[in-house]
């Protein structure tokens, strides 16, 4: 091949990249590209994400190419640096989404040859399938099983050298202000993480003050890191919380409307309660647990895992409110929001998903006691509640609490 153009989505990286790798191996030059699309704003990922665009053009750069940046529909932007360049093929790394594989629909479409390559999960999302029968696995320990036994492809190096054609123009990026978004953030945050961090894995990661996770979420979300590599790192338990992210984007790529309909449909009936959705969203439902959670997310585009659980659950079990909101508002905040995982994690927990126990609830005042004992998670994300006693952290309608709300709802024990 003579010019092959790297379509870049949700792979924002240099190592370990299959597409990447390939094409410097079969073509004479390599145009890597990256098509920003005001059809999808990125919203509050958007420094996060201009953050990665600048380090990935850093990376090419120091391999002799440079990041190649336009704006508008992708495939139009494609064909048309295709056509400027006389390229003869594009390849890209396979994504599960609807607004993803209709994308890949219309390049394989196009005159030009176009493929896909693995590297946005750790296992292709359609390599599994259940011995009895199915396109896809349904519940998460067989697939759990399976997953651990099935044979990776090997992990590929950077290319030292990237090969782009002379004269083009590069593009702007978006300003990345001050967010800390990258791969070379990345792969420094997961050799300190695992350092520090990983043998204690499994005693901390459901310690809400502890703040013990690994917080590569947003990384991997946007490709920073291969998963393929992370999982490399070893310890069972954190290697299954990759798994269920594999888990979540196999049934989006058989059910790609994962973000709109229930899974499972149950015959729920949703409550229409604007205030008290507004409450939950802005961390004033009067359940101190619930309400730190939503501060986190508010302030810092994340939130523990452990909270998240409690947060969604507070929303779908006791104000009982359509998962569709919750899980809405969440895609809007996080950093590490995509519909895979956001939307396969909320339909677990409305039930309406691929929860094995759909009635599964989260108490928030027995998960509070758990797993925030001291109340320091509350307190450092709830000010109002930073100097009440320890018997009333968790429970602070017991007393009076000025500048606090009642709950919304009573959760009992």
């Amino acid at each position: 091949m003579d010019t092959v153009i790297v379509l870049f989505n949700r792979d924002l990286r240099v190592h370990d990249h299959p597409a990447l790798s390939a094409a410097c191996e079969r073509a004479r030059r390599v145009i890597p590209l990256f098509v920003l699309d005001p059809a999808v704003p990125a919203g509050r990922r958007g420094p996060f994400l201009a953050a990665c665009l600048a380090d990935l053009r850093a990376s090419l750069r120091a391999r002799g190419a440079d990041l190649i940046v336009r704006r508008g529909d992708p495939v139009t932007e494609t064909m048309r640096l295709a056509t400027e360049t006389s390229a003869s093929a594009v390849f890209a790394s396979a994504d599960v989404t609807a607004l993803a594989r209709a994308r890949q629909d219309r390049l394989a479409a196009e005159r030009i040859e176009y493929r896909s390559f693995p590297g946005v999960t750790v296992l292709p999302p359609d390599l599994l399938r259940p011995s009895g029968g199915g396109d896809h696995y349904r519940v998460f320990t067989p697939y759990w099983r399976a997953w651990t036994r099935a044979r990776r492809r090997p992990l590929l190096p950077a290319p030292p050298r990237i090969p782009l054609p002379d004269g083009l123009d590069p593009g702007a990026l978006p300003e990345p202000g001050s967010a800390q978004g990258g791969e070379s953030h990345a792969r420094r945050r997961m050799r300190q993480w695992a350092g520090r961090h990983l043998g204690e894995y499994a005693d901390l990661h459901d310690d809400l003050a502890a703040d013990a996770t690994s917080r590569l979420s947003p990384y991997l979300r946007f490709g920073c890191l291969s998963p393929l590599e992370v999982a490399t790192l070893g310890n069972d338990d954190f290697v299954r919380q990759l798994c269920w992210r594999d888990f979540h984007h196999q049934v989006t790529f058989a059910f790609p409307r994962i973000n709109r309909d229930d899974y499972r449909p149950r015959g729920h009936r949703w409550r229409d309660d604007p205030d008290a959705e507004q409450a939950w969203k802005h961390g004033r439902t009067g359940v101190p647990i619930v309400d730190a959670g939503m501060r986190q997310l508010l302030s810092e585009g994340w939130m523990h895992n452990r909270a998240r659980l409690i947060s969604a659950s507070y929303l779908v079990r006791h104000l009982k409110i359509d998962w569709r909101a919750g899980a809405a508002h969440f895609f809007d905040l996080l950093l590490d929001g995509d519909v895979p995982d956001n939307y396969g994690n909320w339909q677990w927990v409305a039930g309406t998903g691929n929860d094995t126990r759909p009635n599964r609830t989260f108490n928030p005042l027995r998960q509070a006691r758990r797993f925030d004992p001291e109340g320091r998670y509350v307190r450092a994300h709830v000010p109002e509640l930073a100097g009440v006693p320890d018997a009333l952290v968790h429970e602070p309608w017991r007393g009076t609490v000025r500048g606090y709300p009642r709950p919304l709802v009573l959760t009992g024990e």
